[in-house]
């Protein structure tokens, strides 16, 4: 692994997301729910996104989401992180069947400041993989930055809320112009509730 910017090393970006109900209730209420657990894992929530309707992807695989951003500060380490991450859906009753199939709760590390994981080299085989073996296909080690995150409106838009300014260590685009690089239909299907 690559730290491209230690300065940022301990901030660590997450998406989520949820479109079922819960035990604690429906999807916004799960997403709150799954912060305050995030914060009892001792990862400390520093700012959370606005939440946002957006279509369900792919297209016809379940209800439509509700989806945010969060900036944690952490001292965890990147596996750390994603089993405190894995705890916390299975508390809010998340089942890995399918492969972007309905959930209660996703929450996907999308960032460790300016780390890649594990080399640059698999992220972009990563980055590159075309939709339909990316359907089928999931990596056996954690990837970072999320290798699709730029392709993700409803990952981007509520990023942009909690780090805009964030820079791609592969890509070098920022959340802000990453978003401005999306399809404008992209971004104008992700709303915020």
């Amino acid at each position: 692994m690559k730290n491209f910017n230690a300065a940022e090393s301990r901030r660590c970006l997450i998406a989520l997301g949820a479109n079922l109900p819960s035990e604690v209730g429906a999807p916004s209420e799960t997403l709150h729910a799954g912060l305050a657990a995030l914060e009892a894992e001792g990862l400390r929530v520093a700012e959370v996104s606005t939440f946002y309707a957006s279509p369900c992807f792919p297209v016809g695989a379940g209800p439509d989401y509700v989806n945010a951003a969060a900036r944690l500060e952490t001292d965890l380490g990147a596996a750390e992180i994603l089993a405190a991450l894995h705890r916390v859906e299975a508390q809010m009753g998340r089942e890995r069947v399918h492969r972007w199939g309905r959930r209660t709760l996703d929450l996907d590390l999308i960032a460790l400041g300016g780390e890649v994981y594990p080399d640059a080299v698999t992220h972009a085989e990563w980055r590159d993989l075309p939709l339909a073996a990316q359907m089928k296909r999931a990596p056996d080690e954690l990837i970072l930055p999320h290798p699709r995150m730029q392709d993700r409106a409803f990952v981007l838009i509520p990023l942009a809320d909690v780090a805009p300014g964030w820079v791609h260590p592969i890509l070098g685009r920022s959340v802000v112009q990453m978003v401005a690089d999306l399809p404008k239909e992209a971004v104008d299907a992700v709303q915020s509730l």
